[in-house]
């Protein structure tokens, strides 16, 4: 099945894989998703990500990363904050700060995408997909 919300859908497979203890978690690869792979690896969410299949099939393998010997999951909640139904913008002066600086929120800006830690230091506001931390 489709979804619209690739995004929504990106964080749902993450959730569910980390909290199944996976060490990997597949998700259908869009530009958008590549992207904010990227950012979560650069923070140190995830260990890798690589890509596989042919043309519209294309997937995105992400690592996971645990910790401990009982195998915590790094990434304790991803949140959907923009969404279809409901876009959420901001100003490069209201940029959230997840948990008091503790986690991160992915934005999109003119400038691609990034954490708000680095949107701030860029002087950029967008729009916010998601909590992470």
């Amino acid at each position: 099945m489709a979804s619209n919300d690739t995004i929504a859908d990106m964080l749902t497979r993450i959730r569910n894989a980390s909290l199944a203890r996976h060490q990997v978690a597949e998700v259908p690869s869009t530009k958008m998703t590549r992207n904010i792979a990227k950012v979560l690896k650069e923070e140190g969410f995830i260990d890798e990500f690589s890509e596989a299949g042919e043309g519209v099939k294309r997937v995105l393998n992400i690592s996971l990363k645990y910790q401990g010997r009982t195998r915590q999951p790094i990434i304790r909640k991803l949140r959907r904050i923009s969404r279809p139904g409901l876009r959420v913008y901001s100003t490069r002066r209201d940029l959230p700060k997840v948990l008091g600086g503790i986690g991160i929120a992915i934005i999109s800006t003119s400038r691609g995408i990034m954490t708000d830690r680095e949107a701030r230091r860029q002087g950029v506001g967008g729009e916010i997909l998601c909590y992470v931390w």
